[in-house]
Order: structure tokens, then C-alpha cells, then sequence
């Protein structure tokens, strides 16, 4: 930084002018006491003003650090808080096994269709492999980001799915097992008999 610099040649300059009061050099003759004394006189200030500047540019150096780290403290926390949200936003909540075949089938191709059964619209998919997809979970899928149907054409003709690249993220886990059904063991009625 320009005021560390800055301070360290305001120190040298107070040294500079710091008057000499080693031991004499032998063939110079000694300085008497009132040249000594006028070269304190003129000397003090001048150390004075050149202190004073270094622990301006000093004090200046502090607070551009104190700045500097300020700032650092700020990135760090905000790119670790883009991060955490981001992770968050990508991993969102683990698949189900269901999900996860029908995105392993989507990888093959498939198309979502719109057909007329008794008058009505229904949505369907449709993979390349002949994969039963069912509409709920295709919409979970794509609800999530994990799969993408092209627009671009009409869902009469058959919009074109295709895997995103989160949903290639998504497959790269280990498929979930899928949940056991367990059926409650229900305790035989006992027969009530009349009484007489």
C-alpha cells in the first residue's frame, strides 16, 4: 500500500535528519557545544514533522487494511452463502427410486403427448425404450429442472424430452432403494358367542 511506503520514508527521513552524536572520528576535530546545540535546534523539528507523518500514513495504512479485510469477510461470506444456496437449489430433495428409473429411461428419448381419450386432453409420456412413465412423476421431474420437453412443437405432434444437466447430476447417485411395503398383521377377530 502507498501509505506503508509512504510512512517508511518519513521514517528514514527522521533518522536522515538526526544529528550525529557518535564518537568522533579520529583527525576531524570535535564539534564545540554551540554547534551541537544550534544542530539540535534545527534537528528537533524536522524529526518532529517527519514522526508526525509517519503515523499519519500509518494510521491511513490501518484503516485501508481494516477495509481490505472488511471487504474479503464480505466475499468470502457471500460467495459461501451463493454456494450453500445454489448446492441446495441443485441437490433439492433426494429422488425416488420411480424418479430415478424414469430418468434413466428419459436418457434414451422420449416425447410427452397430448391425446384425445373420450373428448378429454390427457398428457402422456412416452419413451423411446417403451418405459411406462407415469405424468405425476414426469411433472415432479421436471418441476425440479431435471427434465426439459421442447415447446417448440405442439404436444399433439409430441414435444421431445430431454434430460437436463442436473438431471445428469441427479443419476450420477446411487439409485434409492425403492420403499418396502410392509402390511399390518391384524390380530384374528375373536368370535363372540351368544349367551343364553
Amino acid at each position: 500500500m502507498v501509505a506503508s511506503s509512504l510512512a517508511g520514508n518519513d521514517l528514514a527521513n527522521a533518522l536522515f535528519a538526526n544529528p550525529y552524536e557518535g564518537a568522533q572520528f579520529p583527525g576531524y576535530p570535535a564539534d564545540d557545544e554551540a554547534v551541537r546545540t544550534v544542530r539540535h535546534t534545527e534537528a528537533i523539528p524536522r524529526m518532529t514533522e517527519h514522526l508526525g507523518d509517519a503515523a499519519h500514513q500509518l494510521d491511513l495504512s490501518a484503516i485501508g487494511c481494516h477495509y481490505l479485510a472488511h471487504g474479503i469477510t464480505e466475499d468470502l461470506t457471500s460467495m459461501q452463502d451463493h454456494q450453500a444456496a445454489s448446492a441446495q437449489q441443485t441437490t433439492g430433495p433426494a429422488l425416488t427410486a420411480a424418479q430415478y428409473d424414469t430418468l434413466m429411461a428419459l436418457l434414451g428419448g422420449g416425447r410427452l403427448y397430448e391425446s384425445s381419450q373420450r373428448g378429454l386432453g390427457v398428457t402422456r409420456v412416452a419413451t423411446d425404450d417403451g418405459t411406462r412413465v407415469s405424468i405425476a412423476t414426469y411433472r415432479a421431474l421436471a418441476k425440479r429442472g431435471l427434465v426439459a420437453a421442447d415447446t417448440s412443437t405442439s404436444l399433439y405432434h409430441g414435444q421431445k424430452i430431454t434430460v437436463t444437466e442436473d438431471g445428469h447430476r441427479a443419476l450420477t447417485q446411487q439409485r434409492p432403494r425403492a420403499a418396502l411395503t410392509t402390511t399390518a398383521a391384524t390380530a384374528p377377530k375373536a368370535a363372540v358367542g351368544r349367551t343364553r
